[in-house]
């Protein structure tokens, strides 16, 4: 399969910098799309509620 060390040691070095630049572009992607913090299921923003606030 390999004809030396050399060649072996190249494949996997270029796998590895393939592997590491597909997790950055994931990481990235990931980081791009914008999530709504603070809206429920019904997409009205949750009002932060405090330990004294029990009022019925």
């Amino acid at each position: 399969m390999f004809g030396n060390d050399a060649e072996f040691l190249l494949t996997l070095h270029h796998t590895h910098a393939a592997e590491l630049r597909a997790e950055a572009a994931t990481e990235r992607l990931a980081r791009s799309v914008s999530r709504p913090a603070g809206r429920s299921w019904l997409g009205r923003r949750q009002q932060t509620r405090r330990t004294g606030d029990d009022r019925r």
